[in-house]
């Protein structure tokens, strides 16, 4: 692996968890893509970390990511379980039988109109509709396309997309998808909705079996493995497949890191009860056993809250976004995760999974929260300092763990990243003789501008902060929705020019935080409100009561870790 990078395997466990793993994905190769002559430098983030070098059996070198992902049977549409890497080889081998065939062609779903678009586009779509990739240059990423030969963009229409391989850009190796073929992902039965029976898919050999094969495969090619990252869902029966998967993990991998994100989906309907209180169980058993076995988890979610009192969705200053739709919810959670992340991926003085998730997770305090400002509001003609004075003393991210709002809670530890902003901004502009208007004017480095704004805003927190210079991606597929931004998401001052958004700065942040002992105090008493004897479809799945008497102590723990500073501390 090249400059000795520690790589990380990828687990992406739901349907959701699909839609933010392909947008995580697609800004992925839109990195890999950049021009040789684009103004960030290259090589702040090293992609060998989350991809893997490979070839085909007709001997062509790919680049494919180092994942895993679980998901129901009808989840894929036109996508083929398989893969379309090594399809030919196959079919030249039925070719080379001499006897009699008889051939049972199953209807295939037609494919997106995205997806046509941007193969066409590529060049690797042939006319027998089978995929071929081409070789991948010694820069790891398809070639550059000049401007006299880049297409128009095809730009998905939100109501076209139905399942995350609608919009999945990037070739995945054969031994990435793993469909749960006794689960369906449409209509009204045979759903994966309890923890119970996630938990009890990866119980059956075959399943469990299937995993550990892939899993073996992955790590035994890495060198320095750090660790794995889990995108779980925790709103459904996927919530007990994670927590197996976690299990699984710590058991045979000790020692590495483990992070996992719990992602939960868009609004819901006070009419639909069952599901609701299904969706409160899920996400506590997830949590409770997510957190036994991983380094650090972390819940993601565009809502105000985990309980069943629904609130409004967050807020964005800049971004017009439907909550209703995963496509959009899931563009912008990826889009926080690929800023979060950045400690592990860096190039140059990585910081492993396992020393983060220790720096976090303080006294037992595994789960943490996460914000984010995406996009983070540069105006032109203003510097760094200038920008972050203009927050005052408010919270300069939005919140993303569904746990209500930060502004009065206490932060124990945090780990911070601030993308895109060109080194120009970094400091103070004004001239010598002005007076500065703050501290932060009179830093000489953006590194130091950041670290004082946090030790202004936190002190006596322990905090970690990365700035770099390359922005977030967000160019199509990923939804339009900015206003008032040029193509390198700088603020506007007028009407929108019309361009489309290549790249946006992002301010990230992972924070262990106050405002979870009253999230999951919260939750525990939810469930001790519940008359289990109405919900016994739930119990059937294989929870007992017992069960559900461990969890409420298991949560009161947790709960407890951050009782200390329940308010702002002076």
């Amino acid at each position: 692996m090249a400059g000795g990078a520690r790589e990380v395997l990828t687990l992406q466990l739901g349907h959701f968890a699909g839609f933010v793993g392909a947008h995580w994905w697609n800004q992925q190769d839109a990195e890999l893509g950049r021009a040789t002559d684009a103004k960030e430098p290259p090589g702040e983030l090293c992609p060998d970390v989350l991809y893997r070098t490979g070839r085909t059996l007709h001997g062509q070198e790919t680049y494919t990511p180092r994942l895993i992902l679980m998901d129901l049977k009808g989840s894929l549409n036109s996508l083929k379980e398989e893969g379309g890497l090594y399809r030919d080889k196959q079919l030249d081998a039925t070719i080379a039988w001499q006897g009699k065939l008889t051939t049972h062609k199953e209807e295939l779903y037609p494919k997106n109109p995205y997806l046509q678009d941007l193969l066409s586009a590529e060049g690797v779509l042939s006319s027998d509709g089978v995929c071929r990739v081409k070789s991948i240059p010694n820069s790891k990423g398809p070639p550059p396309l000049t401007n006299a030969t880049t297409p128009k963009p095809f730009i998905p229409m939100d109501g076209s997309i139905r399942v995350w391989s609608d919009f999945l850009k990037v070739h995945l190796h054969p031994r990435s998808i793993c469909m749960i073929q006794k689960y369906n992902h449409d209509g009204d039965t045979g759903r994966l909705e309890a923890f119970g029976q996630g938990e009890s898919v990866l119980k059956e050999p075959k399943y469990l079996e299937e995993l550990e094969d892939r899993l073996h495969f992955y790590v035994e090619e890495c060198d320095y493995l750090q660790g794995f990252q889990i995108l779980c869902d925790l709103h459904d029966g996927f919530s007990g497949v994670g927590a197996k998967t976690a299990e699984l993990l710590h058991d045979e991998y000790s020692g590495r890191g483990i992070i996992t994100w719990g992602l939960l989906s868009g609004p819901y309907n006070l009419m639909e009860p069952q599901k609701n209180i299904y969706r409160l169980l899920n996400t506590a058993f997830g949590l409770v056993h997510l957190t036994a076995y991983s380094s650090l988890v972390c819940p993601l979610s565009l809502g105000g809250s985990m309980s069943l009192r629904p609130e409004a969705p967050v807020n964005f200053p800049y971004l017009h976004y439907d909550a209703t739709l995963p496509f959009h919810c899931s563009a912008i959670l990826a889009t926080a995760l690929d800023t979060v992340t950045v400690p592990y991926r860096l190039r140059s003085s990585p910081v492993s999974m396992a020393h983060l998730a220790d720096m976090l997770s303080i006294s037992g305090k595994k789960v943490v929260t996460a914000g984010a400002a995406i996009p983070f509001p540069l105006v032109p003609g203003q510097s760094l300092p200038d920008t972050l004075m203009q927050f005052g003393g408010a919270t300069p991210w939005t919140p993303l763990s569904a746990c209500g709002d930060p502004s009065r809670t206490r932060c124990f530890a945090q780990s911070v990243v601030l993308r895109g902003i060109d080194r120009a901004h970094h400091t103070s502009q004004l001239t010598p003789e002005t007076p500065l208007p703050s501290p932060l004017h009179a830093c000489t480095t953006g590194e130091e501008v950041l670290a004082k704004y946090l030790q202004q805003q936190q002190p006596r927190v322990m905090s970690s902060s990365h700035l770099l210079l390359t922005p977030c991606k967000v160019a199509p597929p990923y939804p339009n929705l900015f206003s008032n931004f040029s193509q390198q998401g700088v603020v506007l001052d007028g009407t929108h020019t019309g361009a489309a958004v290549e790249g946006i700065p992002v301010f990230g942040a992972l924070c262990s935080s106050s405002s979870l002992h009253q999230t999951l105090g919260g939750l525990a008493k939810e469930l001790t409100k519940l008359d289990l004897r109405r919900w016994t479809s739930f119990m059937d799945a294989g929870v007992e009561k017992d069960d559900v008497e461990e969890l409420l102590q298991e949560l009161h723990s947790l709960a407890q870790c951050y009782q200390d500073g329940d308010s702002l501390v002076d």
